[in-house]
């Protein structure tokens, strides 16, 4: 058996950045920019009004001060003369500040009679405006890579940017394995369990930008096995749940081999998720993930997530793990490492008391995994721990 962090290694080994495309900015929300976006404008482009009120020179800004009102400057449409002395422009937020003026007096500190206006109350030493290029200017960069939140989206399209250049998502395969499963939905016969695992993995890998597609359930026989292997063939990442243990049903590296798998490592000093297998396939990557749930869904986030951001360009990361306090003592570790199911409440830890990598209620149930390295001793109440958020 090898370690977490080998197994990590050996399967980044595996992946590298896909090809890239170029997408309209209305659909690259969630996608991971591959080439730096360049500005194609400055914002504003031109010096804006922050406030309603009037523009006026500076200088002649006091109270009691008088002015004579010449024109309008509002958003989209700009005043076209100039600013004189004893002259004001009546202007409105985000309205071009007219030429000759350097001041806008907000409308609460002026009282109007007809084209005059008096400076009431003391302004502020806020000039309330905008400067040209004040949020950022021509040629600026959103660099890459990065997944575009919202924000950004919102920034690029006031760059003038009407498409950008991303990484292709990634399309992974997804193969349940086992005579015994039957999809959601259908009537399972009495010996037979409804397949969960595949729809868990899909939610988390599109979570994390992939494209993944749940594949036939493929019985225990080599034909079948073979047959969903070829469905496979072009995908990115192959991964099947199920199967890659010792057993005597259990065929899928017997199959993948026979197809030509270059094997990567068997088996990982981990607790859930011993009966882990790796390799390339058709000079694709291929996962074999144990079939019991909470292995399959916590060998994915430690795993598959992290080869997921590798293909996309991203750093190839697990979740940082974080730490907290024990609420309750835990008893010592054996030798594998062991992701413990817990809950973290106010920065202290529980760590649920049945561990049975079959139970998807305590799974659900967990928003953290407990990290005990192999051999750590009793933890008392109150010691430090490391989790991963779940």
């Amino acid at each position: 058996m090898i370690s977490v962090e080998e197994a990590r290694t050996l399967l980044m080994d595996l992946v590298s950045p896909l090809e890239t495309e170029d997408v309209p900015l209305a659909e690259a929300a969630g996608r991971v920019l591959a080439q730096d976006a360049v500005a194609r404008r400055m914002q504003p482009p031109f010096s804006a009004s922050a406030m309603d009120g009037y523009a006026v020179k500076a200088a002649e800004v006091e109270p009691h001060a008088m002015f004579k009102v010449v024109g309008e400057s509002a958003a989209g449409h700009r005043f076209d003369g100039k600013v004189g002395p004893g002259q004001a422009v009546r202007i409105f937020t985000g309205a071009p500040v007219p030429e000759g003026a350097d001041f806008v007096v907000i409308q609460e500190d002026v009282t109007r009679s007809g084209a005059l206006i008096t400076i009431t109350d003391q302004p502020s030493d806020n000039h309330n405006i905008r400067p040209a290029g004040g949020d950022f200017t021509e040629g600026q960069a959103v660099t890459a890579p990065r997944v575009l939140a919202p924000a950004d989206i919102a920034l690029l399209a006031a760059m003038n940017i009407p498409a950008v250049t991303v990484t292709r998502r990634p399309d992974i395969a997804l193969i349940s394995t086992g005579d015994e499963l039957v999809m959601p939905g259908e009537a399972p016969g009495p010996d037979q369990i409804i397949a969960s695992n595949t729809f868990g993995l899909k939610a988390m890998l599109e979570a994390a930008g992939a494209r993944a597609r749940i594949l036939p359930i493929a019985r225990d026989t080599e034909s079948s096995l073979k047959m969903a292997f070829s469905l496979a063939e072009g995908a990115d990442l192959a991964v099947t749940i199920g199967g890659a243990s010792v057993g005597d049903h259990d065929l899928v590296g017997k199959v993948a081999g026979d197809l030509g798998l270059e094997r990567a490592f068997y088996k990982v000093a981990m607790r859930p998720g011993k009966p882990l297998m790796a390799g390339r396939l058709n000079s694709r990557a291929m996962v074999g993930l144990p079939g019991n749930p909470v292995s399959a869904m916590v060998c994915g986030a430690l795993f598959l997530v992290p080869m997921v951001k590798a293909m996309l360009g991203l750093p190839a990361t697990a979740a940082e793990p974080m730490q907290a306090t024990l609420a309750e003592p835990v008893s010592q570790n054996g030798p594998r490492q062991h992701y413990m199911r817990a809950r973290v409440e106010a920065g202290q830890l529980t760590a649920f008391p049945n561990q049975d990598s079959s139970l998807l209620t305590v799974l659900a149930g967990a928003n953290a995994l407990l990290i005990r390295p192999p051999h750590d001793p009793a933890l008392a109440e109150g010691e430090t721990v490391r989790y991963l958020p779940l």
